[in-house]
């Protein structure tokens, strides 16, 4: 009798034991790597935003993709924008230091009402909204729902099409039970992430290298919180549900729209986002340059040039030229 009882007790002891490493790790991060901006509420979510910069050009603001954080940025592209722009970095709900209510949903609708509110609470005027993967899929949502909070899109590796299914590396935040997925995050997620950190990063910045820093000055660390994981999960899974209506209106979009891709890319495939985005939206232009999905990160002074070429077309209040460069 004692032996089942101890073979029924030993799940619940190991689950326990993931729990606790898991949440002391958690507050290990955020001791180690606290906010470095200030926090500004809007309708549910309390969100982290890095502001710097006051240039003459139009206000710019930088939008990170699933599962990441606005230090994304961190590695040359905000420093570069700041000298003649103002800039503000924001992590998206749930990510990095920012907070979603309970009750908030993560579609893209919310989340782009969440950036509208964010846009009026800062005074920006029609900023040039930079998207990066999911945050091109995020500022797109933003520019045609809420047309006059946006000046100019440029797309950095978006998301702009549905996808049949997620790529293997984010395979984890597909698990459908919500009280299934709650478990994983709360055991198995942080120190399988710890695990497999290395293999994982060399999956999302293929063919390029990650660099070695990036778990602290790219905020990788903050990924492994469950919190983050649960709210990627929430992102990646609300997206079926809304990309097709999306993708239906991008013809409506009137400002200037620029796209970046990289050849390579391994988790988005250029022709299918942003070839794709073109065919419905002829008046966008689209730069294909060698490298992968990681561009802020690995080629950061291409990435902010491109970001200003998009603040300037919207400056000067005209469509950027309807042409693909090779």
């Amino acid at each position: 009798m004692s032996l089942v009882l101890v073979l029924l007790a030993l799940p619940v002891l190991v689950c326990t034991g993931l729990a606790w490493f898991t949440h002391r790790t958690a507050r290990r991060i955020e001791a180690f790597m606290p906010a470095r901006g200030r926090f500004v509420d809007v309708p549910g979510a309390r969100l982290h935003v890095r502001e710097s910069g006051d240039g003459a050009g139009p206000a710019i603001l930088l939008v990170h993709g699933l599962g990441g954080q606005s230090a994304h940025f961190d590695y040359g592209v905000a420093d570069v924008l700041a000298r003649t722009h103002r800039l503000v970095a924001v992590d998206r709900p749930g990510s990095g230091h920012s907070q979603r209510g309970p009750a908030t949903k993560a579609d893209l609708s919310t989340q782009a009402a969440a950036l509208a509110a964010l846009i009026d609470a800062l005074g920006l005027e029609r900023p040039t909204v930079a998207g990066h993967s999911l945050g091109g899929a995020v500022a797109l949502t933003l520019a045609l729902e809420h047309p006059d909070k946006v000046g100019a899109l440029a797309l950095v590796a978006p998301l702009t099409h549905v996808q049949d299914r997620p790529p293997a590396v984010f395979k984890a935040l597909a698990i459908a039970s919500p009280w299934l997925r709650t478990l994983f995050a709360w055991t198995l997620a942080t120190p399988g992430a710890i695990a497999g950190g290395k293999k994982v990063l060399a999956a999302v910045f293929a063919p390029e290298s990650a660099p070695r820093d990036f778990a602290v000055k790219g905020g990788g660390m903050l990924s492994l919180r469950p919190r983050q994981f649960l709210a990627a999960a929430s992102d990646m899974q609300a997206l079926p549900a809304h990309m097709p209506a999306l993708q239906a209106r991008y013809a409506e979009l009137s400002l200037p729209v620029g796209v970046l891709f990289g050849r390579e890319d391994a988790i988005l495939d250029w022709q299918r986002q942003g070839q794709g985005l073109l065919d419905k939206l002829p008046a966008a232009r689209l730069r294909l340059v060698d490298g992968g999905h990681m561009l802020p990160v690995t080629q950061p002074q291409l990435v902010a040039e491109f970001i200003a070429q998009c603040a300037l077309a919207a400056q000067h209040a005209d469509s950027l030229p309807a042409r693909r460069d090779a």
